[in-house]
């Protein structure tokens, strides 16, 4: 199939399938144990005529889980990223698989999960959290694989380097809000895109403005209403920097200018995102919240995965509501677009700083408005990147470095300077 002929192909191009290739997809799950890697195996083993796992990746906390995956999928490889996890993961396989069956290969450090991303497969699920997904998405596509997308912050903090490595339709994306307006634009030409909406559900703190945020705890910021998730990504949906970062995402992912990338509140998240056409007609792609339908997508495209996930029953009466974004309360966004309109370093400072702040919030040292706002001095700190030289990934490690020492003594300071109840 060929790609949208009004201008080049974008990265993740519905109109174009990457690796045609039929038959069962071998299937490499980097972050198995996390939201999206549990899920993806729960489709994988519901669907064994489509796909076959085939190596295992993990940072290494939960091994008793990652080796009863590798028993279920019978796979060839195992990683973890913690070396000091080796010694109980072994111990966990030997107990799921008993003392006749051989191991599977195990792979041990900070690269593994690199290493097996540009081993031979079709599709590279990069189900990782945080901006150490870098190396393996690039790996992926270096080495020619369909690289099905939840990674989110390595095309973040990554943008040119992912660019430069990926071709055109070889990036599926797997958020729920990227999977939705990459089915929708499916229906025409990049030509004939007016606007591209993506949806937030509004966190657990929706109407409540600044000055009612400033108590929140941590406890209150992960009771997300709608999905269940890790950490760190839930806080980010509770800030919207998750919504800020999936504009960056967006686009890059469709080439889509950022004036033409709207952020509308859809409390229920049965909208997952909508593309606007230049005729006036608005395609909207949704689907009760579930991950398993974008994974599947992630997967499987161009094909659907049949029973993926559930659908709407249309029997029964239901309410979806829309409201615009509270640029006061959760300024995220506004932050967001800057940073990756002034591209280079800047995205990695924004989402590098983000999660020191998050760790610090969770752990009593930060104010739940005093994310964004150190994220914003961190980011005005570092200022407008260089122009003129290629982005390296040595750039992004050392802007990362940076970020996260700058964000962590301001976070630092801002604790030593409250009240020692407000401490407590």
């Amino acid at each position: 199939m060929g790609g949208m002929s009004d201008s080049p192909a974008s990265l993740a191009d519905p109109h174009i399938v990457f690796d045609p290739n039929g038959g069962r997809r071998d299937i490499v799950v980097l972050g198995s144990t996390g939201s999206i890697g549990t899920q993806a195996i729960d489709l994988v083993l519901r669907n064994p005529d489509l796909f076959r796992v085939t190596a295992l990746s993990a940072a290494g906390g939960r091994v008793a889980l990652l080796a009863e995956q590798a028993r279920r999928l019978r796979v060839r490889t195992v990683a973890v990223a913690r070396e000091d996890a080796v010694p109980a993961l072994r111990e966990a396989l030997r107990a799921e698989y008993g003392t006749a069956e051989p191991l599977p290969e195990l792979l041990a450090g900070p690269e593994a999960a690199t290493e097996l991303a540009g081993s031979d497969c079709h599709t590279v699920l990069n189900g990782i959290t945080g901006s150490i997904g870098l190396a393996p998405t690039l790996a992926a596509l270096e080495a020619g694989r369909t690289l099905a997308l939840a990674n989110k912050e390595s095309l973040i903090v990554g943008g040119p380097l992912v660019k430069a490595a990926a071709a055109p339709g070889q990036i599926i994306p797997v958020d729920s809000e990227h999977a939705a307006l990459f089915q929708a634009l499916a229906a025409g030409t990049r030509a004939d895109v007016r606007k591209l909406v993506v949806t937030a559900s509004g966190g657990p703190f929706r109407g409540r403005t600044r000055a009612e945020l400033a108590d929140v705890t941590p406890e209150d910021a992960l009771a997300h209403p709608t999905w269940a998730m890790g950490p760190v990504i839930t806080v980010n949906s509770a800030t919207l920097v998750n919504k800020g970062l999936e504009v960056i995402e967006a686009h890059l992912l469709y080439d889509i200018p950022f004036e033409q990338i709207e952020v509308v509140v859809h409390p229920q998240s049965y909208v997952h995102s909508m593309v606007e056409f230049t005729d006036g007609s608005t395609l909207a792609q949704a689907t009760p919240p579930d991950m398993r339908g974008p994974i599947a997508i992630g997967l499987g495209w161009p094909q659907r995965v049949p029973e993926a996930a559930a659908a709407f029953d249309w029997t029964k009466a239901s309410s979806w509501e829309f409201f615009p974004l509270d640029t006061e309360a959760f300024p995220s966004v506004g932050l967001a677009r800057k940073v990756g309109a002034l591209g280079g370093t800047a995205p990695a400072v924004f989402n590098a700083a983000n999660e020191e702040c998050v760790e610090a919030f969770l752990s009593g040292r930060l104010p739940f408005n005093g994310i964004m706002d150190t994220v914003t001095e961190v980011v005005a700190e570092h200022g407008t990147p260089r122009t003129g030289t290629p982005l390296t990934v040595a750039d992004v490690l050392e802007a990362e470095t940076w970020a996260r020492a700058r964000a962590r003594d301001m976070a630092h300071t801002f604790s030593e300077e409250r009240p020692a109840e407000a401490r407590a």
